[in-house]
């Protein structure tokens, strides 16, 4: 495991803004630069996991994981830091709750059932 592909593979790099649609249309002022900070994030997170592991002689997050459950952490992983640089949007706190992701102070205590909404 301790090959050179398997290292470059550790290495962070960083999203380019170049492959976003420019024209896409964000809901509740989310912009595509609050998404590439989160998706960078992301990135370093990996980054600092993957080297962690390589040092131990383990594989990769990505490919220890199944795909579902990788899948689940880079959605929960989204919806936690999305936030962070769009003040329009919250966490649903709702447990299971859908949206993941719901416009800042539009319901009581951020909980947000599938039902409850249907604004």
């Amino acid at each position: 495991m301790s090959g050179e592909l398997e290292l470059i593979a550790c290495q962070p790099h960083p999203i380019e803004s170049n492959g976003f649609n420019p024209n896409a249309t964000l809901p509740y002022d989310c912009t595509i630069e609050h998404i590439l900070l989160a998706m960078n994030n992301f990135v370093e997170f990996l980054g600092f996991i993957n080297q962690q592991l390589y040092s131990k002689e383990m594989e990769r997050l990505e490919v220890m994981l199944m795909p579902v459950n990788f899948s689940s952490v880079v959605g929960e992983f989204m919806i936690s830091n999305i936030p962070k640089y769009c003040s329009s949007l919250v966490k649903n706190q709702y447990h299971n709750g859908h949206p993941d992701l719901i416009p800042a102070g539009m319901f009581p205590k951020n909980l947000c059932t599938a039902f409850s909404c249907w604004y």
